[in-house]
């Protein structure tokens, strides 16, 4: 009786081993990324594509991408379950997981090419605009990007409050370009004196240093240097992870890891592609990282209250 009753033990749990190898496979049969580019829909999901095929092929389930006009459509797609993974700015993170209540998580951050994991805020003006310094901006109209980029936004926001630069009172006008690319073409084209956006700081200063926007911009033959000049520069600020549900099966999450750490050495080219230029590769993120920013999220809800 022993016998047979382990027998039966014995297959039943072969029976049950297919369907547990399964893992993720058995409850996600999509998988969805948002993205978020400050330029335009074709270019994102161009520059994209070979990231999700891969995806697709590493996964073993259908990927599709769904880009956002602005930061907050991927951070309330993320937040309603309609996305499942999504590259944000620190502050977009930020304010994306405690809109949710906690319910997304950082799962990598991209490393500079000296293994750090922060970047920076700088503002820019036409070469040719008399402009040198922030102090010469004063009068001038400035863009920001996006109210939902931290170094479109929040950081430069914050910081020149705290030295006694209120955007608001110090220059004579103050608007959002709708991105970063925006942002500095409409400097170039000079509807706005000065905008602000995001760069590594490291490397050649006439390609757009390593990496960020200005980089992608004289790639995209969009920008030469030559014909801005950087007048201010934030502090460091920690680079946006590449967040994902917090819901998702574990198995999958170290699925995603996995890829995304490999991708520089296996996929340089995808990498770069995403990335918008050169970097180390990736780190596992963790949130302590981003607590300061979330404290600044925090904030400047409650307009600087304690509460």
């Amino acid at each position: 009786m022993l016998r047979k009753l382990m027998l039966a033990a014995a297959a039943a749990l072969a029976l049950a081993a297919p369907a547990a190898a399964q893992g993720y496979k058995d409850t996600v049969k999509e998988f969805r990324v948002g993205l978020i580019g400050g330029e335009n829909a074709t270019d994102l999901l161009t520059r994209n594509e070979d990231y999700r095929k891969l995806l697709e092929t590493e996964l073993g389930i259908p990927v599709k991408l769904y880009p956002a006009t602005d930061y907050a459509g991927i951070m309330q797609a993320i937040g309603a379950g309609q996305v499942e993974l999504a590259a944000f700015g620190a502050s977009g993170f930020a304010g994306a997981y405690l809109d949710c209540n906690k319910c997304i998580e950082p799962l990598v951050v991209a490393e500079e090419n000296d293994g750090s994991t922060f970047y920076y805020s700088v503002a820019v003006a036409r070469a040719d605009s008399g402009i040198n310094s922030l102090d010469d901006a004063k009068g001038k109209s400035l863009a920001f990007a996006d109210p939902n980029s931290t170094s479109g936004y929040l950081i430069p926001n914050a910081t020149l409050k705290a030295e006694g630069k209120d955007p608001e009172k110090f220059f004579s006008r103050v608007g959002f370009a709708g991105g970063h690319e925006q942002g500095v073409l409409a400097v170039l084209n000079k509807q706005y004196d000065v905008a602000v956006t995001w760069t590594s700081g490291q490397g050649d200063i006439n390609e757009g240093y390593s990496r960020g926007n200005l980089r992608a911009m004289v790639d995209k033959k969009l920008l030469d240097m030559k014909d801005v000049k950087i007048i201010w520069q934030s502090g460091k600020i920690p680079n946006g992870p590449v967040a994902i549900r917090a819901d998702l099966p574990a198995d999958l999450k170290e699925k995603l890891l996995q890829i995304h750490l490999d991708l520089p050495v296996k996929h340089p080219a995808i990498y770069q592609a995403i990335e918008r230029g050169t970097g180390k590769g990736y780190a596992k993120a963790t949130l302590e990282l981003y607590e300061d920013i979330i404290k600044l999220r925090q904030a400047e809800a409650t307009g600087g209250r304690k509460n």
